[in-house]
């Protein structure tokens, strides 16, 4: 198998069997009200959150909210 070939694979939904699309979704994290643009499954809207936006950004938000 090419590893090429991994990065064109869609991400599915495991519970719908369907593609994720790029969708704003409205997020609540460590008290705060975020609109942002994740993938999700457009049947049952579960979201993917990928380790690197967990471990990087919202990681990055939650330190700087426990600063204030």
């Amino acid at each position: 198998m090419n590893g090429d070939n991994k990065q064109n694979t869609p991400w599915l939904c495991d519970k719908c069997k369907k593609e994720l699309v790029q969708k704003k979704v409205k997020v609540r994290y460590l008290g705060g009200n975020f609109e942002v643009e994740l993938t999700k499954c457009p049947e049952c809207n579960m979201v993917f959150v990928s380790e690197e936006l967990a471990m990087g950004k919202m990681l990055e938000v939650e330190k700087e909210l426990e600063d204030k």
